[in-house]
């Protein structure tokens, strides 16, 4: 049972309504409204052709999001160009300029949202001569960047004005059908869910809260959830989650989502082995007894479980949608502090599968829960296993925040279908090696493994630590680059992005087919 000590759910941001109506739909005269060309096209609204010459100096260059407000009317044009392929490698050119296209109309949806706030506008209506997925990914990136958390502010004398709808009505929307608005609303719930847990603080966000939040999430979404407390970790020797946990006033606890499909028993599909996806939840970093600096450090180490937020929200979108497709979540969760009972730099832990690890530094620790998740994934047999962790600083160094790392022992094909599914979305991935000399970094005078392997290849050995606990495919994303963001980045925001969602669903949806 949970604490009944535990605080009530708190009051969140839902995404914009989709509605698709008839091409010939009629408009009321005083809506705001978006027309959206085809790519390449310079088509306008009849409204607004007097206004062609204007229109055409300063979009037919670029491209881009024009005001061209007619009153009553707020009306704004967006015209695309094309957006070529400047990436080589295993990636069809073909496929990345698509995909850059795509990314190109969520940028303009995020600014297009900026605009739409400035307006306090409501309802919009979007029309033009767009294809499907051109109009899709426009509604896509405006509605990522409609996101706001806003908690904790004072209620403001006026209430501020959110986008709540977007009325298609583009004569593209044909190609279009409510499967597809449906599951892009699926997408934003997941998205806006995985922000809102990333951006909690751990004043209100402890493991056991976290857990009641996916418990509510599991309820609204239509997938299964069992929460493991100390007494069944201890059970299950789980001597990683256990460590890092030592020092907390709060207790661990570990989730076991579960998404199968109504297949019919017996049938192929039913006897499918599962994907198991595996989250790193420690809700709160101070490093342990290996301290954080706090500037640019430990202030921003709410965001520790974003791999666990990415993990249950992509669950409970897959319920949702209704993928074809089981899935297995596994969540270590706690906190990371120091206290009179804190593991220490010298200890030696023993994981579930009896692996003892010589700690060297407390502030590797997600390592340390995420090892006893992996072992505890062999019991389902699966056909792949993902991890999503805010792993190391040494992959924010490689790559920064516009991606996240990638490394694994599934096959070539695997990966590779993850970095085109990161580059459909724009949540890329750059792969690294996992080479047999990195493991000998990890060797201990005293124990099987210590916990890290040096200043060089961090993130690499962090990868490497992790690969002893499995026996199975395995795909390793480092999140730690684009999880939380410092300052606005589009329709990503500030702060909590919910990378991986978006990710993983793309991958899932593929992968399934």
């Amino acid at each position: 049972m949970m604490n009944p000590n535990q605080q009530p759910p708190r009051p969140r941001m839902s995404p914009p309504r989709v509605q698709l109506v008839a091409q010939d739909a009629h408009v009321p005269q005083d809506a705001a409204r978006v027309w959206l060309s085809r790519l390449g096209g310079t088509s306008l609204p009849a409204d607004q052709t007097a206004n062609r010459a204007y229109v055409e100096r300063r979009l037919s260059k670029k491209g881009g999001v024009l005001a061209v407000h007619q009153l009553p009317n707020l009306s704004w044009v967006v015209w695309q160009k094309e957006q070529g392929s400047d990436l080589g490698g295993r990636v069809a050119q073909n496929e990345h300029a698509r995909a850059k296209q795509m990314e190109a109309l969520r940028q303009m949806g995020g600014q297009l949202q900026k605009a739409l706030q400035a307006e306090e506008v409501e309802t919009l209506w979007l029309t033009g001569d767009a294809e499907a997925d051109e109009i899709l990914a426009l509604v896509e990136g405006l509605g990522l960047a409609a996101y706001r958390f806003r908690t904790y502010l004072k209620s403001p004398e006026k209430p501020p004005v959110d986008l709540t709808e977007i009325q298609i009505c583009s004569a593209g929307s044909a190609g279009l059908h409510q499967g597809a608005v449906d599951e892009l609303s699926a997408l934003w719930e997941a998205v806006y869910t995985a922000r809102d847990w990333v951006n909690e603080p751990n004043s209100y966000l402890s493991a056991p809260q976290f857990a009641k939040e996916v418990l509510r999430w599991s309820t609204q979404t239509g997938f299964h959830a069992e929460i493991f407390h100390k007494k069944q970790i201890e059970s299950l020797k789980m001597g990683g989650l256990l460590a890092v946990n030592k020092g907390s006033v709060q207790p661990p606890v570990f989730m076991v989502l579960e998404w199968k499909p109504e297949w019919p028993q017996g049938t192929k599909s039913d006897e499918q082995k599962p994907i198991v996806l595996v989250g790193k939840g420690v809700v709160y970093d101070t490093g342990g007894l290996s301290l954080k600096p706090t500037p640019g450090s430990m202030d921003s180490m709410k965001c520790d479980m974003a791999g666990a937020a990415a993990v249950a929200a992509t669950i409970g979108a897959a319920a949702r949608m209704r993928l074809p497709v089981h899935l297995i979540g596994l969540i270590p969760a706690t906190d990371n502090r120091p206290s009179g009972e804190a593991y220490a730099p010298g200890d030696v832990i023993t994981i579930s599968d009896g692996t003892t690890v010589e700690v060297l530094n407390t502030d590797a620790e997600g390592r340390l829960i995420l090892a006893d998740a992996l072992h505890y994934a062999k019991k389902y047999e699966p056909q792949l296993v993902v991890d999503l962790a805010t792993l190391t600083g040494s992959a924010v160094l490689a790559i920064g925040s516009q991606g996240a790392v990638v490394m694994g022992t599934a096959e070539d094909a695997t990966i590779d279908a993850f970095e085109q599914s990161g580059l459909a979305v724009h949540e890329r991935l750059a792969p690294f090696p996992l080479w047999d000399e990195y493991g000998e970094m990890l060797k201990s005078h005293i124990a099987d493994l210590k916990n890290i392997g040096g200043r060089e290849a961090g993130a690499i050995t962090a990868g490497k630590f992790l690969q002893h606990f499995t026996d199975y495919p395995w795909v390793h994303i480092d999140i730690a680059g684009p999880a939380f963001l410092d300052s606005e980045s589009s329709y990503r925001g500030k702060h909590g992005t919910g990378f991986g969602v978006r990710l993983l669903l793309h991958f899932l949806k593929r992968y399934t087919q």
